[in-house]
């Protein structure tokens, strides 16, 4: 296999364990492709696809999203696996961050010699 698929410590890999079924994509799960463009850079999200199985999956992001050579690295995971904030709460989820300065540098002096950072 030209793959390799990652998984955490402990779990089997999504083609040993039974798909996600969805309404379309005859029934296959729908998968969300993310691309890394450069070494060093994050993975960014790409696109989203339907596939029986995380190698066809990756397969088939590589061909639909990679065409030209744009990535270094590709993700697919089945989109039942994201967990995502409602954006109608991100009051309540982001708010008490505000209240917390000691997160931004603002007001640490910075010795000369230590320089740029």
């Amino acid at each position: 296999m030209p793959y390799e698929i990652h998984t955490a410590p402990g779990e089997k890999p999504a083609d040993d364990s039974p798909a996600p079924r969805s309404s379309q994509g005859h029934g296959w799960p729908l998968w969300e492709v993310f691309v890394r463009q450069r070494r060093g850079l994050s993975h960014g999200h790409a696109g989203s696809l339907h596939a029986p199985d995380a190698e066809t999956a990756l397969q088939n992001a590589r061909d639909v999203y990679t065409r030209r050579v744009e990535g270094t690295s590709l993700w697919v995971v089945p989109s039942t696996a994201i967990v995502a904030s409602d954006p109608d709460s991100a009051d309540e989820l982001f708010e008490p961050s505000t209240d917390k300065p000691y997160r931004h540098p603002t007001f640490y002096d910075i010795p000369d010699e230590v320089g740029h950072i």
